[in-house]
This record gives structure tokens, C-alpha cells and sequence, in this order.
């Protein structure tokens, strides 16, 4: 024997038999609510969610997130050309390496530079020889014993000293006329490739590449016949206005 409930119409308790409590385990089984279907289907994406593969898909779908938002904030040429136009006067350091197919070492030369808004760019080369040079908007001009000489303006040299002026002043825009550009890297560090497009340009170079930060550090000119020069641009400073002497040099 042993103890049960049995629930009768007079309601009231009796000792029942194995057999009766049997009976009486049944009855109370279907007098329980049935499961609503909704939580087994709950049941199984919350064990969904622990696993480990669940875990994974859900770190990608972040991750992918994360890569759309930096798409959306990527460095674009417009941002760069606003980064390089900030200063007004810059001051710096240069050393171009002219490498030539003939030679096994390249020809180096070195100088100082000095570029403002507005006026345009003193290019001043100390070695191996001494001479300068002025680019403006009105071309490009060499310093002799007479003053400033207005130099032709078709040359490949002029070509390439405006280009200069533009990349150094941040003008995309003038760019983009004669070159196909492609810009990766972020502020900080930036490349800038450009692909000649006019028929003057590409009878001189295969490509240009332009790598910098805040400032341009360095161009590299691809040419079409196999040479290269490569200028890097050091101790850069756009903390010094220009001196009177600067000032007279864009003035005449």
C-alpha cells in the first residue's frame, strides 16, 4: 500500500491502492495546460544562439557592419585637396634621385623649396649646382644674373613643374584633367596614383605616384622610356611665413 489522493465528488480524502493512484497520476498528467507550441520553437533558437557557429555568423555580420561604416568615411581626393590647401606658406627640404638606364647610379640633387597660396612655388636647387626656380600661374620663370626669366611653356620640364605646383597645393581638380587618379591610405598616410591622360603627358610618363601625410613626402615620376625620378620632400614646416626676400621673389 501506499499513500495517494483521490479527489472524489464529496471531495473527500481517502487511502487508495497502487492501482488508484495510478489511475490518479494519469488523471492529474491531463489536467496540466498543454505547452504552447511557440516556446518550443523559442527553446530551439535559444540553443541556436549558444552554439558556436551562431556565435561566428554573428561576429562576420559586426564585422561586416564595421567595414560599411568605413567605407562610408572613406579619405576621399576632395578631403585630400582641402588637408594640402590648409597651410598658406610651407617651407621645406628637398632631394630629387634622377635614376637613368645608362647610368648604375642615379643623379642627385638637392635644394630647398618654398610654396604659398596664391603665389606659387621657389624651387631652389643648392646642388650640384646652384638655380632657381619660380612657378605661378603665369608659367614657370629661371633666375639668372638679369632676374626672373619667363622659360617656354611647352617643354616636358614645364609639364612637370606645374605638375608639381598642383600636387603640392592640392588642386585634384587640375589634376583630374590630365590624369586618372586613385587615392587609398587615410590622413594620415595617404598614395596617390595618377595615370596620364592627355597625349602630352603620355609621351612623358607611364604614372606618377604621390605618397604623403599632412603634407606631400614624396613623387615618383615613371617615365616612358625606362627613367624615374624620385623627390622626397623633408622637414616641411608650414610654421614660417615668408620673408621679405621671399616675398620680393613672388612679387617680380
Amino acid at each position: 500500500m501506499s499513500l495517494g489522493i483521490n479527489t472524489t465528488s464529496d471531495a473527500r480524502l481517502t487511502l487508495c491502492g497502487e492501482r488508484a493512484c495510478s489511475r490518479l497520476s494519469a488523471q492529474h498528467s491531463h489536467s496540466r495546460p498543454a505547452v504552447p507550441k511557440y516556446w518550443g520553437r523559442f527553446a530551439a533558437q535559444r540553443e541556436q544562439a549558444r552554439s558556436p557557429r551562431f556565435s561566428v555568423f554573428r561576429s562576420i555580420a559586426v564585422l561586416a557592419l564595421l567595414g560599411l561604416t568605413s567605407i562610408a568615411h572613406a579619405f576621399d581626393l576632395q578631403q585630400l585637396s582641402d588637408q594640402l590647401a590648409k597651410p598658406d606658406v610651407i617651407h621645406g627640404n628637398f632631394i630629387q634621385e634622377k635614376h637613368l638606364r645608362a647610368l648604375p647610379l642615379p643623379l642627385t640633387s638637392k635644394g630647398t623649396f618654398v610654396l604659398a597660396k596664391n603665389h606659387g612655388l621657389l624651387w631652389l636647387l643648392k646642388t650640384p649646382l646652384q638655380q632657381d626656380y619660380r612657378i605661378t600661374a603665369a608659367g614657370i620663370a629661371r633666375r639668372d644674373p638679369g632676374g626672373w626669366q619667363m622659360l617656354p611653356g611647352k617643354s616636358a620640364g614645364a609639364e612637370q613643374n606645374r605638375l608639381f605646383l598642383a600636387v603640392l597645393q592640392g588642386d585634384s581638380s587640375g589634376l583630374q584633367r590630365d590624369f586618372e587618379l586613385t587615392l587609398s591610405g587615410d590622413a594620415q598616410s595617404w598614395k596617390l596614383a595618377l595615370v596620364p591622360r592627355s597625349m602630352l603627358l603620355k609621351q612623358v610618363f607611364n604614372q606618377i605616384n604621390i605618397s604623403g601625410g599632412e603634407l606631400v613626402n614624396s613623387i615618383e615620376l615613371l617615365e616612358t622610356q625606362g627613367d624615374s625620378t624620385l623627390l622626397r620632400m623633408q622637414d616641411s614646416t608650414s610654421a614660417q611665413p615668408l620673408s621679405d626676400a621671399e616675398q620680393h621673389d613672388f612679387a617680380e
